[in-house]
Formats: C-alpha cells, structure tokens, sequence
C-alpha cells in the first residue's frame, strides 16, 4: 500500500518528467506569465509542488521567501528528507545557534540534482532524478509497512 511521502515522491516524479529540472538561480526557470505552470522547478520546489499543489511566485523571485515556505511544511520537509536519505551522500550542517547544527535538507536534495558528482561531468540526468525518486518512494512505502512494536 502506497504510503503518503510514497505518493508525494510518485507525483513529484510526474512533475519532473513534465516540467523538467531546474538546476539555476532561485526554485523556478523564468516563465513568462502565461506560462508559468511549464516552468522547470528545482527537485525541492517540485516536491513542495507535488505536496500542495501549487507553485508560489516567491519561487521565480524569492529564493529566501521560497526556502521559508518549503522549510515550515512538514510533509514537504518529510519527503525531502526521504529524497536526502536515499542519496549516496550526506547533507551538510547549518549552524543555527553557536554549538547547535542541523542537516540542511534541502540543500543537499538541491545541490545533488544541480551539480556533478564528484569525477562526473555533469549532473545528474532527469531520467536518473527520476529513479532516484522512485527509490525514494518505494523506500518510504516500505518504512511506512513495516510494524514496529509498541514501546512500553
């Protein structure tokens, strides 16, 4: 039974496919205004996308405003981390507060679709993206069947 972050990673890779990467400045490629539902979004504002349906303008414009929406949903923040999980590399840390950091999710799902791997040449291709999300989601299907003990 497909589980929810499943569902979000599955529709995602739908908005990939369609929409195509986006790996330059700011969540979203210029689009003019009419156009605006083709642009190609960045692999996190196209889970944000998959999640709530929608693709804010602060996406096109606001890199700081977009970041702050995807960070403050937490079914958005689920599926990113599912993504950052199933990567072959680990997220960085963001300092919050001196002595206090924490994996900076969101970037790691970013900067692994826009940049090359180390001894690569380019980054990852949209077919390879979309198996990545197809692990993603079927890592999280099977998380979400697994029955754990009650803790006492």
């Amino acid at each position: 039974m497909p589980s929810a972050t499943g569902t979000i990673l599955r529709t995602t890779r739908e908005i990939v496919s369609f929409r195509s990467l986006w790996t330059g400045e700011q969540f979203a490629g210029p689009a003019s205004r009419f156009r605006s539902l083709e642009a190609p979004l960045d692999l996190s504002a196209a889970i944000y996308a998959a999640t709530t349906g929608t693709v804010p303008n602060c996406f096109f414009t606001d890199e700081d405003m977009a970041l702050l929406l995807i960070e403050t949903n937490a079914t958005v923040m689920q599926a990113i981390r599912m993504v950052s999980a199933v990567l072959p590399t680990q997220p960085c840390t963001t300092e919050i507060t001196p002595g206090y950091e924490v994996p900076d999710y969101v970037e790691h799902v970013s900067n692994w679709a826009a940049t090359a791997p180390v001894f690569a040449e380019q980054p990852p291709t949209v077919s390879e993206v979309i198996g990545m999300l197809t692990r993603a989601a079927d890592t999280a299907d099977n998380l979400a069947a697994v029955d754990l003990p009650n803790a006492a």
